[in-house]
């Protein structure tokens, strides 16, 4: 057994001293670094450039700012699936947690509430959404890929799929250690409490509970799918005053060379005081400017493409992280970053924040609304420099895209 072992490992290592010429390396053109000749995983070295070789302007030991959905476990029921990046999956990750779900064509998150407040976005397809807040006034509407949803602490709703395919969509919750396992369930909450007790709060016998569901049936279930929306509305009593829902896509963008951006929060959608949130689109070699945001740590979901962060957190500190679609990247607070697409087709990104209202300051704006004398100064600069500032806010740059073929994206693009 020991010399077929030996067998497998030097046959390995054979094939990659082999192939060593077209596996990236870390090693930079300047002569630091050197090879890998193995064991090592050349796909997933090839997806983190950023990581495997760093730019020489990296420097000291920031946390890891990068997990994907695509390592998160995945919980099956009848009706779908969800799986989630919390604190657990990305520690550093304290302000907000994500949660990805599909529902098939009728299925249901079933009815429930939770502590923290829920933001999401519809990644594809078509869901109904109904809620009831706590002076008795009803919502229901239905969603489709690009719009949000919003429901305060507390507030029950359910989620379902419609259409012919159902749904897929990103859920955020303002609580990095937010869990699914935690949230309160109409089923569960009938496994616990005694018979006679919901037989005299429903004013029913007793027997008619004796066979409730089980709540891991529940969960996320199968059922049929729904009528016109119009039948789902509750005549007699008034609905909400603010909706719960809001057509982002109807948005008309902040478009610029290189890109385009969205922003909403409270002042917009006014339900939504404890998350704001920018979509943001970048065309290939365009740059999310060099920035930072005042309010809050910064948490992304990459809907499409690929591109590049690197973030500088003071005291010497910076890394850079390499971003494909279905990734979650974070920036801590006020920690000066940039996005970059690295691709060849348009890098599509949201950016939420526990806050309600959206912020950023621009480098390059503050350093035009400083006196140019002290900016000289500072970093040894003269008058082109000065010459080349903006004293109006340019969330994008343009660039020049890379090369056909270089960098391509294999990930297919999320809808919407």
């Amino acid at each position: 057994m020991s010399l077929t072992l030996s067998g497998t490992v030097a046959l390995a290592a054979g094939k990659a001293h082999s192939h060593s010429a077209s596996l990236p390396q870390p090693q930079r053109g300047d002569g630091n670094g050197g090879t890998d000749p193995g064991p090592r995983d050349a796909l997933r070295d090839a997806e983190n450039p950023a990581i495997l070789n760093p730019p020489a302007s990296d420097h000291g030991t920031l946390p890891n700012l990068r997990f994907s959905f695509a390592d998160a476990h995945v919980r099956q029921s009848s009706g779908g699936w969800t799986r989630q990046v919390t604190e657990r999956e990305l520690g550093v990750a304290k302000t907000i947690a994500g949660v990805d779900m599909r529902l098939n064509a009728g299925g249901v998150r079933e009815l429930h509430w939770h502590k923290e407040r829920e933001w999401g976005y519809m990644l594809y397809g078509h869901a109904r959404v109904c809620a009831v807040d706590a002076d008795g006034r009803w919502f229901v509407d239905d969603v489709e890929t690009g719009d949000l949803w919003y429901f305060p602490s507390g507030i029950p709703h359910a989620i379902q799929g419609i259409g012919a395919d159902g749904c897929e969509f990103l859920l955020a919750f303002d609580n990095g250690g937010f869990d699914e396992e935690s949230t309160f369930l109409l089923s569960d909450w009938f496994k616990h409490i005694p018979p006679e007790v919901l037989a005299k709060n429903f004013s029913m016998p007793a027997e008619t509970f004796s066979r409730s569901p089980e709540p891991d049936d529940e969960y996320i279930f199968a059922a049929t799918p729904p009528g016109p929306l119009a039948q789902d509305r509750i005549n007699g009593t008034p609905s909400v005053p603010n909706p719960f829902t809001y057509r982002l896509l109807k948005q008309r963008p902040i478009s610029l060379p290189g890109g385009s951006v969205r922003i909403v929060d409270a002042s917009q959608f006014k339900v939504s005081t404890t998350i704001a949130a920018a979509l943001v689109e970048l065309e290939p070699g365009a740059l999310r400017e060099l920035h930072w945001h005042p309010n809050n740590d910064e948490w992304q979901y990459y809907l499409e493409g690929e591109g590049r962060m690197g973030v500088f957190a003071a005291s010497g500190q910076a890394r850079t992280f390499n971003y494909r679609a279905g990734d979650v990247g974070y920036v801590p607070f006020a920690a000066g970053h940039y996005i970059e697409n690295t691709g060849t087709r348009p890098l599509r990104f949201l950016e939420l924040f526990r806050s309600d209202y959206y912020a950023d300051i621009s480098l390059k704006q503050w350093l035009a609304l400083t006196p140019p004398t002290l900016v000289k100064q500072h970093l040894q600069m003269g008058d082109a420099f000065i010459h080349a500032l903006n004293k109006t806010k340019t969330p994008i740059i343009p660039g020049q895209p890379p090369a056909a073929g270089a960098g391509e994206s294999t990930s297919a693009p999320a809808a919407g």
